[in-house]
């Protein structure tokens, strides 16, 4: 597997069961794209969530209504408690071309990564599926290290504009905005705010 950042702002995701497993794997797909789930009843998690629930028994569901339900699906996630009925789910998907996910049971084409996301930056953290704790160590780890990453991010996108201002040549640009990324004392200006970080790589980088 490679990791890829995929544009889901035109993607429609199904999610075949309702339960917990369901309503974060749906979390997860809801805040970009358009996500459907199919389940006889539905977590409390899944209420507030903007995705449409449809009411439907999935145990003994035919092939053909299985493959209806995927019409125009990207990707789907299996999240039914039955690893059988999560196979069948995975046939289907496969029949159809769609991109699949399961919860329990044979392995998918893909895996729901654990998240870190700030305004202008995405990590994505996967064990593929070895260690979903190490991925969440990771995670966490990352959030409290670096808690003002953002701010980093936004800092080197203008330095790296200013630069290209004045500083014709690559590698002295280079130089300066790794080497501002290694400057602990602009990291400890960050928490008062960017303005501050920037006088600093002023003073220090850019004279």
């Amino acid at each position: 597997m490679i990791p890829l950042l995929v544009d889901f702002s035109q993607k429609k995701v199904a999610i075949f069961g309702g339960g917990d497993v369901g309503a974060r794997k749906a979390a997860f797909f809801a805040q970009e794209g358009s996500v459907v789930v199919y389940s006889r009843s539905f977590s409390p998690a899944l209420i507030d969530l903007p995705v449409t629930r449809i009411t439907i028994e999935l145990d003994g569901i035919p092939d053909e209504k299985l493959l209806s339900l995927l019409e125009g699906i990207f990707c789907a996630v299996a999240a039914t408690s039955d690893p059988d009925l999560n196979n069948r789910i995975g046939d289907a998907c496969r029949r159809r071309g769609i991109l699949f996910n399961n919860a329990e049971g044979e392995r998918g084409d893909f895996l729901i990564p654990s998240v870190v996301k700030g305004e202008h930056f995405l990590l994505a953290v996967s064990t593929a599926g070895a260690s979903p704790a190490v991925s969440r160590f990771i995670r966490e780890h990352l959030e409290e290290t670096l808690p003002y990453l953002d701010r980093m991010v936004s800092v080197q996108e203008r330095l790296r504009a200013y630069l290209r201002e004045c500083q014709p040549d690559p590698q002295v640009r280079r130089d300066i905005l790794w080497n501002v990324l290694k400057d602990k004392e602009v990291w400890a200006a960050l928490p008062r705010g960017e303005t501050g970080a920037w006088s600093l790589i002023a003073r220090r980088y850019l004279q």
